[in-house]
């Protein structure tokens, strides 16, 4: 890395805060988000209160805290304006949308939505709080570009803790595949350019999700159990595990659906469509995926355009590892669950800046690309 490297990555990142610093309505606030931006991005061991307070010079953390909590601080609009410069630097028409969820272990019970329930970030139940992303994901990167703290009703149906944590008295219970829902619904408001979306069981399960995917022409892949039942006739309906089993033997078709850590991620793939009437003239399929080295299946169900092409859906299905690293980067790169906060609008605040910082590092990514540097290079702001 060079000085002039460097030099030119902290112009970037100044013309990249100038984008949405006039959502920070003090100039106080507003160079307080900045330097909590240059802290989350720094090379500390932990981005606590103290730590970025010791980066930018503060004498104690009364600022960074003070940050998360302020009302000068619209955090929906920093959200969006981030978003569109993401947009403007890797949008692709032949994107794809990830939903997904992270969790961030806690270990008392005043934090806004903790409590002891399953996640993937510890593969156990655990006392946590749970956060349902968006990820946009093209071939010239990808980020997470939309979250909602997950609250569950033993949070959204107590008053005393809602008081506590400050949590608005608008916000209701929400599904996390509604929230998902939602996230979607500002991206397409939003303009994204993208092509498909895609997600995991929780969210391929859900038929609400789906219907109303069918009828906004959303186009998806989405990871399903194998005892969800599908139109298989008129009036029948057929397990999706079932319905792959009657598949002949040389209709499978071996292919990657796209590169990860190890290099492509191979795996016998067979589509077959699903015997009911869609929205828009579309059509639908049953999608499986049998590992090479056990046998193990997994199945989606999916909606798009006729005529779809067998690697189109296996390429959208593969898709979905980018949100994993796009947690992997926020997290490791930008502290999205190195925070000290209990208030739920502290934990937005602390969020959507982590996601910024990561936002950033995959727009200096994707120019240094163009500028013909390796795709893999990993670029962090001075």
């Amino acid at each position: 890395m060079t000085a002039e490297q460097v030099q030119g990555w902290d112009d970037e990142f100044w013309e990249f805060f100038l984008g949405f610093s006039h959502q920070f309505s003090r100039a106080d606030v507003r160079w307080q988000a900045f330097k909590y931006l240059r802290g989350l991005l720094a090379t500390i061991e932990r981005r606590s209160g103290w730590s970025l307070a010791e980066h930018a010079g503060d004498a104690t953390p009364d600022a960074m805290q003070g940050l998360l909590v302020s009302r000068c601080f619209d955090r929906d609009k920093v959200r969006d304006q981030v978003r569109s410069g993401l947009v403007s630097a890797i949008g692709d028409a032949a994107g794809v949308l990830i939903a997904d969820e992270t969790g961030f272990i806690k270990k008392g019970k005043a934090s806004a939505g903790v409590q002891r329930q399953y996640t993937g970030t510890t593969g156990k139940i655990d006392n946590c709080q749970i956060g349902v992303f968006l990820a946009y994901h093209t071939r010239h990167g990808r980020a997470l570009i939309d979250r909602e703290l997950y609250l569950p009703k033993s949070w959204t149906d107590a008053p005393d803790r809602r008081v506590k944590a400050h949590v608005p008295d608008k916000v209701a219970f929400a599904t996390k595949p509604e929230q998902a829902r939602s996230m979607l619904e500002r991206a397409v408001d939003a303009k994204v350019p993208f092509a498909w979306f895609t997600g995991d069981e929780a969210y391929g399960q859900h038929r609400e999700l789906r219907e109303w995917c069918e009828q906004q022409d959303i186009h998806y892949v989405l990871a399903t159990r194998k005892d969800h039942e599908v139109a298989s006739g008129l009036h029948t309906t057929t397990r999706v595990d079932e319905l792959i089993r009657k598949v002949r033997a040389g209709a499978w078709r071996r292919m990657s659906c796209g590169d990860g850590a190890h290099g492509p991620r191979v795996y016998d793939w067979v589509s077959v469509p699903i015997r009911a009437g869609f929205e828009h003239g579309r059509r639908g399929w049953v999608l499986a995926r049998r590992n090479i080295s056990n046998g193990e299946l997994a199945y989606y169900v999916c909606f798009g355009p006729r005529g779809t092409r067998l690697q189109t859906l296996v390429r959208t299905a593969g898709a979905r590892w980018a949100v994993e690293e796009s947690f992997q980067i926020a997290k490791n790169e930008a502290g999205l669950d190195q925070y000290q906060v209990r208030r739920y609008d502290a934990w937005y605040a602390h969020i959507t800046l982590s996601m910024a910082a990561a936002a950033f590092l995959t727009i200096v990514r994707a120019t240094e690309v163009e500028k013909g540097a390796p795709a893999a290079a990993n670029i962090r702001a001075a």
